[in-house]
């Protein structure tokens, strides 16, 4: 059993004791402290706060467990149902409300679920507001309403449809042109709420031949649904027969989108943001953010337009704060995470499809030969097992310190440590939960980011031992 508490949310395993997983003694707790928070701190006049979740088996459990706590503390719950990720945050905003729970836990197996928790702009509370539910949790720092002014219980599904709405309006979405194309396409939702709102978008979207692949939600995922390429053999080998343009790949609450070619091949998750972002900035250009862990390829791309490329810390909520500080345009992470302004600050896969056909659809291409126009790069991944009692901190201040003095090597410290250099990069995160440091390293070949990954562990080892 697991139970992981963080400032973004409250996640674990179904099943257990009370405090060893997701539990209902612990979804009441963490809940209230929520919605302890929002009622000290919102400045909207609504009572209202929006549920949604994906589609996973434990989801009405949790669901049931979490309206009936936000009713006892006194909110007026609506619930939009079976909703993605960002479609729930969109109902914040559209429904007035003063904030917004998403019941699901992303890419985690079948037998993980989550709280995400939403402000009243339906984005991801900031750190501090994070820590401060935590404190309240832990302290059990809250009081539930009366019977008289106990909340009320509502249920809305038109947001399905208001979510696509609104992606169909906008300026850079070209209708008249996907439906030109006669675009064949596959989908694969991994049995959750993918299954139902990508049929209704792609259709309305005028694509001419849309099959599905593991779209009824039934919360049973038919594989590990982290949009890897290690878990889409069924829908790369469905591409493979080349019968359809372009296959698009979600996660359970489709704020992630992957591509595969017409071939059969990964398109590359990373380059889901390169590819969306060029189209956007081909016709309004602007400056663009990502995350410290994600492709200099974005940075390539914005550059060609003449425009500003800032990094931010890893985290959605830190990408949105830099994209509001440098006003950019688009801006994401290179797990397959689109955030278009224009519709809204959030991971959007629903925005990420629409642009990408748009694209495509202007470009008379292939989709392999439209990934073949973005710089080529390669991300190597490894991790740094640590003794318990190893001062991470130090080890990363004592790589920062060596390379700091090297002009050729620009150092960033706002999350781990991130060593730029003028064709290749390495970032050092350490875990907040393990003894670990997480190594990220891109280079123009694997085999070059790998080489650079593990030439830093090195180091790191061999300081390790130093500060042990």
């Amino acid at each position: 059993m697991s139970l992981i508490k963080s400032i973004s949310g409250i996640r674990g395993t179904i099943g257990g004791k009370a405090g060893e997983g997701l539990n209902p003694l612990d979804i009441v707790k963490f809940t209230s402290a929520y919605a302890t928070l929002i009622r000290r701190t919102t400045t909207n006049k609504s009572n209202k706060i929006v549920v949604g979740r994906d589609a996973r088996i434990s989801g009405e459990m949790v669901k049931n467990v979490v309206c009936g706590t936000l009713m006892g503390m006194g909110f007026d719950v609506v619930n939009i149902g079976l909703a993605s990720t960002p479609t729930t945050e969109l109902a914040v905003t559209m429904e007035g409300a003063c904030g917004g729970i998403i019941i699901t836990a992303s890419h985690n197996p079948r037998h993980w679920n989550a709280l995400k928790l939403l402000n009243h702009r339906g984005e991801f509370l900031n750190a501090a507001e994070g820590n401060e539910v935590l404190a309240i949790a832990e302290k059990e720092d809250f009081e539930f309403a009366e019977v008289d002014q106990l909340g009320h219980y509502s249920e809305n599904d038109t947001y399905n449809q208001r979510h696509i709405d609104l992606v169909l309006n906008l300026p850079l979405v070209d209708i008249d042109a996907i439906k030109s194309a006669q675009f064949r396409v596959a989908f694969d939702a991994v049995n959750s709420v993918g299954g139902i709102i990508l049929p209704m978008l792609l259709e309305q979207l005028g694509v001419e031949t849309i099959t599905p692949l593991y779209a009824e939600p039934t919360g049973d995922f038919q594989h590990n649904p982290e949009p890897l390429e290690k878990n889409l053999s069924d829908i790369m080998n469905l591409m493979k027969r080349g019968e359809h343009d372009v296959a698009f790949v979600v996660d359970p609450d489709v704020d992630r989108l992957a591509m595969i070619c017409e071939d059969g091949r990964m398109y590359g998750e990373e380059y889901t943001l390169v590819t969306v972002a060029d189209y956007v900035l081909s016709l309004t250009p602007g400056n663009t953010v990502s995350n410290l862990s994600s492709t200099r390829a974005l940075r390539d791309v914005t550059r060609k337009y003449g425009k500003e490329y800032n990094a931010a810390a890893v985290g959605e909520v830190n990408v949105v704060t830099k994209m509001k500080e440098t006003n950019a345009i688009i801006g994401g992470e290179g797990n397959g995470g689109v955030i278009y302004p224009q519709a809204h600050y959030g991971r959007d896969a629903l925005v990420g499809i629409a642009l990408f056909l748009s694209h495509l659809a202007h470009k008379g291409c292939t989709v392999s030969e439209l990934r073949q126009q973005y710089p080529e790069y390669q991300i190597a991944k490894n991790r740094i097992d640590l003794d318990p009692s190893t001062d991470v901190d130090a080890i990363l201040r004592k790589v920062k310190e060596m390379f700091t003095t090297d002009p050729d090597v620009q150092v960033n410290d706002i999350d781990g440590v991130k060593l730029d250099f003028p064709d290749k990069w390495v970032h050092l995160r350490k875990s907040n939960t393990e003894p670990i440091i997480r190594v990220y390293s891109e280079a123009e070949t694997i085999q070059e980011a790998d080489a650079l990954g593990k030439k830093i562990m090195d180091i790191v080892y061999s300081n390790a031992a130093k500060v042990s």
